[in-house]
């Protein structure tokens, strides 16, 4: 059953679609400010969030310049036939969420990757290497990536290769 906002009195009106308006804009991040739009907040390491366009028509996002040139090599080696399955953004449990003694709720530690594929080798005529990468720079291999780098090789048996 809905109402029709038509059928509201004015005031209510205005009311409801403030309200829309305002969950509207909470479902979608907002969009990046372009210069001289209004004051936009430098980012945490300095990065440039950049857009590439596929082939189907769909945006990809990347939260740096060097994540997208890093798709860009890795998309190219993929139409060689170099390495297959690739994915961006995928996530590894690292460890499970669990209750403590004290019946408090502990969430997850996830780790998500930048880029992951398969690696194929010419020697042996295979499939042979799963590859897990994070583009990473000086100032974004932080405490907590180590930590999870640790994980991932204690977990999964994965080396996480830094670009």
């Amino acid at each position: 059953m809905g109402v029709d906002v038509k059928d509201l009195p004015v005031d209510y009106q205005a009311q409801a679609l403030r309200k829309w308006a305002e969950q509207e804009r909470r479902k979608r991040p907002p969009l990046p400010c372009r210069a001289g739009d209004g004051p936009e907040k430098p980012a945490k390491y300095h990065n440039k969030p950049t857009e590439r366009l596929t082939a189907s028509g769909a945006v990809l996002r990347f939260d740096s310049q060097k994540e997208a040139r890093r798709y860009d090599e890795l998309a190219a080696l993929e139409r060689a036939g170099a390495i297959r399955e690739l994915r961006m953004q995928a996530d590894f449990t690292l460890q499970e969420a669990y209750t403590d003694s004290e019946g408090r709720r502990v969430r997850a530690i996830r780790y998500r990757a930048d880029f992951t594929y398969w690696e194929y080798d010419n020697e042996k005529s295979a499939w042979v290497r799963y590859v897990v990468e994070d583009v990473k720079s000086r100032a974004t291999r932080t405490k907590e990536y180590v930590m999870k780098r640790k994980l991932m090789k204690e977990r999964f048996s994965i080396d996480i290769q830094e670009v």
